[in-house]
């Protein structure tokens, strides 16, 4: 029975993605890399975060989530998650929108413009599990893809 893993996503299959591993046997995340090249430019005000695509969706457990995570070199290269972590519940996998493919979302506060190249490794993803209170009675379903449970917030 399959319980969490990594397959290509849709419209990805012929673009060479290679899965996430862990570089070392207690490493806690999984390698991700870029699935095309990519630019990010350095940050000015009001400059958007830039999207790299990995060409992956994610699979878990209803009771687990993953959060994508920036690599312990990003920051020291000018590279910081525009959301700090990414965090992609379980239902995302597969979702009609986009298949769950999921990106890393960088803002560049180097002073110059930075190049992904595919294959680079962009991040990390680590799969968790979590909690829900007594009175917990979500039942809603996920009919969307990035961003659609942010319903009346910011």
């Amino acid at each position: 029975m399959r319980e969490r893993g990594f397959e290509i996503a849709k419209g990805w299959e012929d673009k060479e993605i290679n899965l996430p591993r862990r570089s070392t046997k207690n490493s806690v995340g999984y390698d991700v890399e870029a699935a095309e090249d990519t630019v990010i430019p350095a940050y000015q005000f009001g400059t958007n975060p830039t999207l790299i695509p990995t060409g992956l969706k994610a699979y878990c457990k209803e009771d687990e989530w993953y959060m994508l995570v920036n690599r312990s070199s990003g920051p020291k290269k000018g590279l910081v998650l525009a959301n700090g972590i990414g965090v992609i519940d379980a239902d995302y996998y597969g979702n009609e929108n986009n298949d769950g493919h999921f990106y890393f979302q960088y803002f560049n506060f180097s002073k110059e413009d930075k190049l992904i190249k595919k294959g680079d490794v962009i991040g990390q993803v680590i799969f968790q599990k979590f909690l829900v209170v007594d009175n917990d009675y979500a039942e809603g379903k996920r009919t969307g893809g990035f961003g659609t449970t942010d319903k009346n917030s910011i």
